[in-house]
């Protein structure tokens, strides 16, 4: 049975240091953006031989303005001020992974282990390791499916376990998976418009058209507070679905709110991966109960405490937060300029 939460929202703001750590991803070399495919089709092979495949777009390389004016409806200090980046090409999957190919991660690699506190060796992982080497989440408390099916989004993950999975995913398919940045996300999310929701408004207003945003998003308006399968709504100009609405996505950054203002002050920043180090990392996106403000392209969330409230261990998990169907992850992939897909 379908779980159905409708969580109240308590911000606290969490601020750390910024640092920019420069270029993460392998840049595609000058004039070779034309030869990339488009979008490919990725297929990952089980142990139990089951292919499971999902689908991959080119987000182009380009330029954008990061943030919110102060004059837009809904507006949080944390968006602002608005400050131009520079990105590299890069790929990102049409969906949000799903709760079948996550499942498949889980079975591969799940740990007998206790949890640890000391993450190092799995964020850092020796060159040439394997799959079967991976350290994987240690056995989740209740049910990881929440009662969705195999096409609904995977939720409950750690930052720490999203990002294990993108390892795994690394390691079964030779290619360079990984959560997008938050500028990465933003510039995504926006298709290349300046609208606040990345497609048909003027800039600055919610929406024109109330039901408009219903065609594109699962949010409060429409979603009765419970998850949807994946690319149930019309994509963005990407091609990208539910970017924005029924999960709230893992991005590689740490969270800080005053990332915006040191990136100004620096000028524009090519392909920006936020602070070096933080409590807690951000997520984008809003989710199935977040009312319309919330899922602005530039609506910035992060981590908070009450996202651990139902794991009952001390210390707190590092791999789940149990019966949080709010959060989830979609996987980029940086492009190699030496090997074309």
């Amino acid at each position: 049975m379908r779980r159905k939460m409708i969580m109240s929202r308590i911000l606290t703001y969490v601020a750390v240091p910024v640092i920019c750590i420069g270029v993460m991803m392998a840049a595609c070399s000058p004039g070779s953006q034309e030869k990339l495919p488009k979008r490919y089709t990725e297929t990952v092979t089980t142990k139990d031989g089951e292919q499971l495949g999902f689908e991959m777009v080119l987000i182009p390389g380009g330029s954008f303005m990061m943030g919110s004016s102060e004059d837009q409806q809904g507006r949080v200090e944390n968006e602002g001020p608005q400050h131009k980046v520079r990105l590299d090409s890069f790929y990102l999957c049409t969906t949000e992974a799903t709760v079948e190919l996550f499942a498949a991660y889980y079975q591969e690699t799940v740990s007998a282990k206790e949890d640890f506190l000391e993450t190092e060796q799995t964020e850092k992982p020796a060159d040439g390791e394997d799959v079967d080497a991976i350290t994987g989440p240690t056995p989740v408390y209740g049910d990881m499916t929440m009662g969705y099916s195999n096409k609904h989004p995977a939720m409950g993950m750690t930052w720490h376990n999203a990002t294990t999975f993108c390892r795994w995913l690394s390691k079964k398919t030779g290619k360079k998976y990984r959560l997008p940045t938050e500028a990465e996300w933003e510039y995504a999310c926006r298709a290349g418009s300046d609208h606040v929701f990345g497609f048909g408004n003027s800039a600055g207003r919610l929406t024109a058209d109330p039901n408009q945003l219903k065609d594109y998003a699962w949010y409060k308006e429409n979603a009765d507070f419970e998850l949807h399968e994946v690319a149930g709504k019309k994509p963005n100009a990407y091609g990208l679905y539910d970017i924005l609405g029924n999960v709230q996505e893992w991005v590689y950054d740490f969270y800080s709110p005053t990332t915006y203002k040191q990136l100004a002050e620096a000028g524009p920043i090519l392909n920006p991966t936020g602070p070096k180090t933080g409590d807690v990392h951000a997520a984008r996106g809003g989710y199935h109960s977040s009312p319309a403000e919330e899922l602005r392209c530039a609506y910035r969330c992060f981590e908070e405490d009450w996202w651990r409230m139902n794991d009952p261990q001390i210390p707190k998990s590092i791999w789940w937060l149990p019966d949080m169907d709010i959060v989830g992850l979609r996987v980029a992939c940086s492009v190699d300029k030496d090997k074309k897909k």
